[in-house]
């Protein structure tokens, strides 16, 4: 399906509608699930370069990280309408866990952001917790509640290109309580 844009990650609500972030509109495509066909576009206010996504099925909101404003934002996924904003970090990836309510993103420069959900239209910040400067994408252990992120050494970035991987020096970083 064309969707105009450079998809990013999706998600779906579980009754027919997935959710795609497009990185270079700053919106989120809503499509219908069974004929593939574009149901709206919601532009994210505040966002720019959308890359993490996930959903709470429970509340129906949709929590962006957005790279290029370094923020994460929280979408009323029926209307489009944002519910609240945090200052993150230039983040690639995020995760939600439905059983602790926090929101965790993965932030260039070595932090992860947690947020909590207090309710569908009250969030806050619960810390900033440190990691590695590489590791930008997240995982979740949903039973563990222990984050997951991939990380390596790397050189010096030169001429504005992304800083090179240091071979041999791939790993793992696992986070818990």
């Amino acid at each position: 399906m064309p969707l105009g844009d450079k998809p990013e990650t999706a998600v779906s609500d579980g009754k027919g509608k997935i959710f795609v972030n497009g990185e270079t509109t700053n919106a989120v495509i809503v499509f219908d699930a069974i004929n593939y066909k574009e149901v709206v576009r919601y532009k994210i206010d505040g966002g720019e370069e959308p890359t993490g996504l996930a959903i709470d099925r429970a509340t129906n909101r949709l929590f962006i990280a957005c790279a290029g404003s370094q923020t994460m934002v929280v979408m009323n996924a029926a209307t489009g309408k944002t519910i609240a904003k945090f200052p993150i970090g230039d983040s690639d990836g995020l995760v939600f866990d439905s059983q602790t309510k926090i929101i965790y993103t993965a932030n260039a420069g070595g932090t992860i952001s947690a947020i909590r959900e207090v309710s569908a239209n009250k969030y806050e910040f619960v810390e900033t917790i440190a990691s590695e400067p590489s590791a930008r994408t997240i995982g979740i252990d949903y039973i563990t509640h222990h984050l997951f992120l991939p990380a390596a050494e790397t050189e010096p970035a030169t001429n504005g290109e992304r800083p090179k991987q240091i071979p041999g020096s791939f790993h793992v970083i696992e986070v818990g309580k």
